[in-house]
């Protein structure tokens, strides 16, 4: 990882967070405690950080500085509100065409994700800030740099942003094995978002409840899914056959 990409010391990153960085992700040392710590914990919650408690050894790993049981990375892109997105796409006369990742987590799938929504021409990526992969040298690197060209959104609730999606007239797409409906019976030409779950549970159930569609790719194999990055670039490319 990239050590202009981190922010070690718990002082260091409340300022950070207090400053408006895109702080992606905070490790937090197991069983950390005190005043300061305290505050931090605050101040990620009050910002929606994501965090993850880990072993003191994953932060010596990441820095060999004194980290004081706290370490941020700091995301290489600048993220796009939700709003601003979907209104700038409408407005420019283009068939929206979105992606959704729904707690996808691991950052080479979401590099490899970013990189074929980049060359089928998505327009933007929205994804939850906690829980969420994180936008790091990892990703920038299975991107092929493609991070940099494809807009992205961070949200409070996936929900949400379904609902917000709904209501610009955009039909929300699930992407899931919890349903007959075949990918090829599902009409991409129009203004459409595409959801992708994470690599264990898949979509959420509560989210699953709200889409307008779903739909799954069909196995003929004795292994019963693919890699989400595989899935999401058979969605991808069927929207593109259909609107070509």
């Amino acid at each position: 990882m990239e050590k202009e990409n981190l922010i070690f010391g718990i002082r260091a990153i409340i300022e950070a967070i207090n400053a408006g960085k895109e702080v992606d992700k905070v490790f937090i040392q197991k069983d950390a405690q005190g005043d300061l710590m305290h505050d931090l914990m605050k101040t990620m919650k009050k910002n929606s950080i994501n965090f993850s408690y880990v072993p003191v050894e994953k932060l010596n790993r990441l820095t060999s500085n004194n980290h004081q049981g706290a370490v941020a990375t700091i995301a290489p892109i600048s993220f796009v509100s939700l709003e601003t997105l979907v209104e700038g796409v409408i407005e420019s006369g283009k068939k929206p065409l979105f992606l959704v990742l729904d707690q996808l987590s691991d950052a080479r799938n979401f590099g490899a994700i970013i990189r074929t929504a980049e060359c089928t021409g998505v327009d933007g990526i929205i994804i939850q800030k906690q829980g969420s992969a994180p936008v790091n040298g990892d990703t920038v690197k299975t991107s092929a740099g493609a991070v940099f060209n494809v807009p992205i959104c961070k949200v409070d609730h996936i929900k949400d942003a379904v609902f917000y999606l709904q209501g610009s007239g955009i039909k929300i797409v699930a992407a899931t094995e919890k349903t007959e409906q075949n990918i090829y019976d599902i009409d991409f030409s129009e203004p459409v978002a595409i959801i992708m779950g994470s690599e264990d549970r898949g979509v959420n159930p509560s989210v699953l409840k709200i889409v307008d569609e779903k739909a799954k790719l069909p196995m003929f194999g004795s292994i019963g899914s693919l890699n989400v990055s595989v899935a999401c670039g058979a969605f991808l490319y069927e929207t593109i056959r259909q609107r070509s």
